[in-house]
């Protein structure tokens, strides 16, 4: 990583607000060339806090963009951080009407040339998609990096039509917890405990509105571009991780958008900004000026010479990986290559701590977030290995099996996860996919299974890009429970599953069009946010435990870097968070889940001091789950709010 200190133009920054029709003014950070003449202009536009929580990432990437000749903003939400107003829930109709009033303002300030882009990591790169979508005339260009096109599908509270745990009650309570933050008075002065009484009343938590819609609904496609690609008309850059559950929108955007105006970029990271991996970044910021100049000064930079789509393939072992180039998507280089198991019918009935071994639903680069190796839940699955011949195999594409099945109760769901098998014997994660069993015929409408009747059943996998060396074997495990990515079945019947009626198909590609030359990751030099240490060190990112006698398996995550982080303004910011899943071994109805996250932000020179503790616990039985929510608020020692809300979600109609 270089921080480079030399740009072709000085720069300034100032602290702005952009002031919205109806009134509220949203809190926005702005970095600037040094210039009398006009020039396009870059926005960020997210819930984080541009005023803490982002100010290590802004400082290496706003301010470089401003030392090529672009005005970079960063803008807080509605409800978030210093700006104004409430927050809203998903895909929040007004903030993303307030997205396009602010990319409106920004192309009628006198210093700008009227083009603007937009680029956004994660949720805000989905909303910069959805605002494209909306196709504001000043909006040219977009990078969504690790952004779903379909919350639905990808990334969001379901997988495969089943409801999710770990991801669902984490995120929910690191939600509210982050949406309760205050203002912060050295930027908003005395006002800043009123906005926040205001802002915590409208507060609610996202479990009951996500379990409510187990299908993919009107609400569901109205949070993603999915249905709605054709509106777009900006230039889009898709930029994913290997590693980040968002990853299938690079292929479906490459595939649905003109190939004239998009590209996709993918590699193995978590969800980060493809240069903050340390091994393996890329030259994200020179790439993405490069695409800026395109679209927004009309400069011929090459981009559209490039192919449509750039893969950075995993390796089956330690080593750099490989780029692979296609010009169109699907790819003529890719070819369906069908692995069928064999042997006699077979029952699936996985213990109910099989998933354990999953890892992060949503890795972002922490060393416990990618799973361990896959032997013991292999060996909680039912497997069927193909061998690797004397030339690698490259995948790159979504797996798809057709598994047939039989049932003796109507509901039930069915994972399956792609291994690749080393000689030693190691087993590693490629993907993965789930269905639920009572719709297996589509998201849009449940079916109760007929039981003791047989069918087949297909699903796609999630996107992989690995190659499978000779000597190794490809694996094919399948299991009928995944905890604690997955609620239960309360019945755990299982199915049986026949390798006669299966198949693995395999998106292979050929090794040609090698394409991937980029520049060292460079930066600005961020803000120097000191993290001072402690003596207790750091707590265990994953901590398994089994209780034997009992056949309980108890899952602790720490899914939060934790600490006191001090800024340069004497701003202290602490978070915490801890996760806990336990389960019986035996016993589907006895899983619980509880997530917990602590916020502190102090300013001692101002006499500042708010603490938050934001909760999030489940349990199911038969007829459901019950989420639990509870939030409190701290001004110094005074608890200015507190409030526990509890929902019981009937689980789908079979």
């Amino acid at each position: 990583m270089r921080i480079r200190t030399d740009f072709p133009f000085e720069t300034a920054h100032e602290d702005v607000r952009v002031r919205l029709p109806d009134g509220i003014a949203l809190y926005a950070r702005m970095w600037r060339p040094v210039t009398d003449e006009p020039v396009p202009a870059l926005l960020e536009y997210a819930a984080d806090r541009l005023s803490d929580a982002t100010v290590v990432r802004d400082g290496e990437r706003h301010p470089w963009y401003a030392g090529h000749g672009y005005a970079s903003v960063r803008v807080d939400v509605r409800g978030h951080g210093n700006s104004e107003g409430a927050p809203g829930g998903e895909s929040d109709a007004a903030e993303l009407a307030d997205g396009v009033a602010v990319v409106e303002w920004l192309a009628g300030q006198p210093w700008c040339t009227g083009r603007v882009g937009m680029i956004g990591i994660g949720p805000a790169g989905r909303t910069a998609l959805q605002i494209a979508a909306l196709a504001p005339p000043p909006l040219r260009a977009v990078v969504a990096v690790c952004a779903s096109d379909d919350p639905y599908e990808t990334d969001g509270p379901f997988l495969g039509g089943s409801l999710t745990c770990r991801s669902l009650h984490s995120r929910s309570a690191a939600r509210l917890a982050q949406a309760a933050r205050p203002p912060d008075p050295l930027h908003t002065g005395d006002a800043w405990r009123t906005m926040w009484l205001r802002r915590l009343e409208a507060i609610r938590p996202a479990v009951p509105d996500w379990s409510e819609h187990p299908l993919r609904d009107v609400y569901w496609r109205s949070a993603g571009i999915r249905d709605d690609t054709d509106a777009v008309r900006a230039a889009v850059l898709a930029v994913s991780g290997l590693h980040d559950p968002a990853r299938d929108t690079v292929l479906r955007l490459v595939e649905q958008l003109p190939a004239d105006r998009v590209r996709g970029l993918l590699g193995p990271w978590p969800r980060q900004y493809p240069d903050r991996d340390p091994e393996r970044g890329i030259g994200f910021l020179q790439e993405t000026l490069r695409w800026w100049d395109q679209w927004l000064r009309d400069r011929d930079t090459g981009v559209l010479a490039e192919p449509l789509l750039r893969c950075r393939l995993g390796p089956s072992a330690p080593g750099p990986g490989r780029w692979t180039g296609d010009d169109v998507w699907p790819s003529p280089h890719v070819t369906v290559v069908p692995h069928t198991p064999a042997g006699d019918p077979v029952p699936v009935r996985s213990p109910q701590h099989t998933g354990t071994d999953a890892g992060g639903p949503c890795p972002v680069g922490h060393p416990a977030d990618l799973p361990p190796d896959q032997r013991e839940e292999d060996a909680r699955s039912v497997c069927f290995d193909f061998p690797v011949g004397g030339t690698p195999v490259v995948v790159l594409g979504r797996p798809r099996v057709t598994l047939w099945l039989r049932l003796e109760a109507p509901h039930g769901h069915v994972v399956a996860r792609l291994c690749d098998i080393a000689p030693d014997g190691a087993s590693t994660l490629v993907t993965r996919g789930a269905l639920d069993l009572a719709a297996p015929a589509g998201r849009r409408r449940a079916l109760a299974w007929r039981p003791g009747t047989a069918e087949d059943v297909s699903f796609d996998l999630s996107l992989a890009g690995h190659t499978f060396a000779p000597g190794h074997r490809i694996r094919l495990a399948v299991s009928s429970a995944y905890w604690p990515w997955l609620w239960p079945d309360p019945e755990a019947a299982g199915f049986t599953l026949d390798p006669a009626g299966s198949r693995l198909d395999l998106p292979v590609r050929e090794p040609t069009g090698v394409s991937g030359v980029f520049a060292e990751p460079e930066h600005s030099e961020p803000a120097a946010v000191a993290v001072p240490q402690t003596l207790d060190g750091d707590p265990p990112r994953l901590l398994l435990t089994r209780d034997v006698t009992a056949g309980l398996w108890t899952l602790d995550a720490t899914p939060h870097s934790g600490g006191t982080h001090v800024h340069p303004d004497g701003l202290e910011h602490t978070e915490e968070a801890h996760e806990t899943y336990a389960i019986q071994q035996d016993d589907p109805l006895s899983a619980l889940a509880e997530t917990t996250w602590w916020i502190r932000l102090h300013r001692p020179e101002l006499g500042w001091d708010v603490r938050i503790e934001a909760r999030s616990a489940a349990a199911c039985d038969v007829t459901g789950f019950t989420a639990t929510d509870e939030l409190v608020c701290r001004d110094g020692d005074e608890i200015v709010f507190h409030r526990t809300w509890e929902k019981h979600v009937p689980r789908p109609a079979r």
